[in-house]
């Protein structure tokens, strides 16, 4: 089948972008056709799959027109993707579907978000901020790499994260498997972050994310390391974190109503049609 695609990235996590507004292109996205337009090497290539898709047309509950129907790597179904939203938010943006000076709602698997636009940016790379909801500090359980174990912060932020401070992001060796954590904890899996400390309010991390591996980058991760670290750290709300990963710097501010908002950039890089051959 023919379907046009698009290609774009947040801090270097990247996605391929499937415009089917109205539902008549995809049907439901099959986990095998996911995975291989995800290969680098058989396919497109990417850390996940955002279907561009009105809410209606898929028939899930939001107050947005708009729904981003999210894909792992491995064809999992996932609930939300924080530098994903961004690159949705962009490509909505530069087709004209919705008015950057507007918050922009999109409807997610882990509800709905609310996207503001940097009127600063140019129509290449824009920055945006997405207001996240509000986090889930749970307890505190153990995950391994390389040899190593520690303590890890279980906080929700759309998506389950297991955040452990490490002395140095290398201790976690490559990240090509998963860290070992407790399934009874996360039966449904978990992103695992890996955080040194750089400064005052700045911290920096290595991410293994369930259905894709180690990624160059993780909004929801970002959002729950700077949770993570303001739970360490006693701090006083709001406050700001900056969070360094391997594809850049995001910056996370956790608000006195508990609401986190998560912002950074995003790019479009490429775009096409696709015959798919199966």
């Amino acid at each position: 089948m023919a379907f046009p695609w698009l290609k774009g990235h947040g801090t270097e996590n990247d996605f391929v972008l499937l415009p089917d507004h109205d539902g008549t292109i995809h049907g439901e996205l099959e986990g095998a056709f996911v995975a291989a337009l995800c290969d680098r090497r058989r396919g497109i290539g990417a850390d996940g799959v955002m279907r561009v898709i009105r809410t209606e047309a898929l028939g899930e509950a939001s107050a947005g027109e708009w729904f981003m129907d999210y894909r792992n790597a491995d064809g999992s179904v996932s609930e939300m993707c924080g530098n994903g939203i961004r690159v949705f938010a962009l490509h909505l943006v530069q087709q004209g579907l919705v008015d950057p000076a507007e918050p922009i709602v999109v409807g997610t698997r882990g509800g709905d978000k609310t996207i503001t636009c940097d009127p600063s940016t140019g129509s290449g790379t824009m920055s945006f901020s997405v207001d996240m909801g509000t986090p889930e500090v749970l307890g505190v359980s153990k995950v391994s790499a390389a040899g190593n174990t520690w303590e890890a912060q279980d906080v929700r932020t759309g998506n389950p994260h297991a955040v452990a401070f490490v002395d140095q992001l290398d201790d976690a060796g490559s990240l090509l498997t998963q860290p070992d954590y407790d399934a009874s904890v996360y039966p449904e899996g978990v992103n695992v972050e890996f955080v040194v400390r750089q400064g005052e309010r700045h911290v920096a991390m290595r991410v293994h994310e369930r259905g894709s591996g180690e990624t160059r980058s993780c909004g929801t991760g970002a959002c729950a390391v700077a949770v993570a670290t303001a739970v360490a750290d006693g701090a006083d709300r709001p406050t700001t974190y900056r969070i360094d990963v391997p594809g850049g710097t995001l910056h996370v501010t956790w608000n006195a109503d508990n609401h986190i908002v998560l912002t950074g950039p995003a790019e479009i890089v490429a775009q096409g049609t696709m015959d798919w051959i199966a």
